[in-house]
């Protein structure tokens, strides 16, 4: 009974550990990742690159736990790809990186490329990310969890600082937006906004290619939480348009499904 209650205190120590960065991260200005900033090294543990077997970097993730990353469905990811977690400098890898195979790839099956609505997919590790001081899960939302408009998050990536660059940032980029309601979304981007979608920034900021199926995150209670995936927005990356994310808090069922069965 004693080891039972140790291993269940383990657990709840484990899960609550979620979404607490062992660095803090600083973020000016709270400062694309177009108009966005280096972050601090290890400050946004749960961040992952997507790379295919060359090495080359093509979208970013999440992890949810040691055994599981949510990225987005039309990041097209294969079990060849590789999952990199504690990354930061994309030239010059640290030992705090760990290069994981992928064991199975699930891609919501309602996901439309014309719509790009319900863009998420969930990989299984191989093998489970050894968790660190620059290696740790984000939280999942409630999905009655309210992230109202105007409240200001941040996402991150290596995706392109200018849209017309060659090259994508070798360091992790982050910035800060500003949550926009549905409704304001839609001035912008009209019958293409849903409500498996949430937009954050048209406020001199915004994601760019490389970002996608990276995490959109707002602090609640001391604790990062994934509210958004980097899903779509403009082909310019204007810093004046909102950029468009899948919402976990409605897609929620389908990954509770999807780790429950596996």
């Amino acid at each position: 009974m004693a080891l039972l209650w140790l291993l269940s205190c383990l657990v709840l120590a484990g899960s609550a550990r979620c979404g607490v960065p062992a660095i803090a991260p600083v973020i000016y200005g709270y400062n694309r990742i177009v108009n966005g900033e280096p972050a601090v090294p290890g400050s946004w543990p749960w961040q992952v690159s997507l790379q295919r077997n060359n090495g080359f970097h093509f979208c970013g993730g999440s992890l949810i736990s040691e055994n599981w990353v949510v990225t987005a469905a039309h990041c097209s990811v294969r079990t060849t790809d590789t999952v990199v977690v504690g990354a930061y400098d994309q030239d010059s890898p640290s030992p705090d990186e760990q290069r994981l195979t992928i064991e199975q790839v699930f891609k919501n099956p309602k996901f439309n490329l014309l719509t790009i609505r319900n863009d998420i997919t969930l990989i299984k590790l191989a093998t489970p990310a050894q968790l660190s001081t620059s290696v740790s899960p984000v939280c999942l939302p409630q999905a009655t969890e309210d992230f109202p408009a105007g409240m200001t998050c941040v996402t991150t990536g290596w995706g392109l600082t200018d849209p017309n660059a060659s090259a994508t940032p070798a360091v992790l980029q982050q910035v800060a937006l500003p949550l926009l309601s549905n409704l304001q979304c839609k001035a912008y981007w009209g019958f293409r906004i849903s409500d498996v979608m949430v937009c954050a920034g048209a406020d001199g900021a915004s994601s760019c290619n490389g970002d996608s199926g990276g995490p959109l995150v707002c602090q609640k209670d001391g604790a990062w939480t994934l509210v958004g995936i980097v899903s779509w927005g403009s082909s310019t990356c204007s810093p004046s348009i909102p950029a468009v994310y899948a919402r976990v808090t409605e897609l929620l069922p389908w990954i509770d499904s999807i780790l429950a069965a596996n």
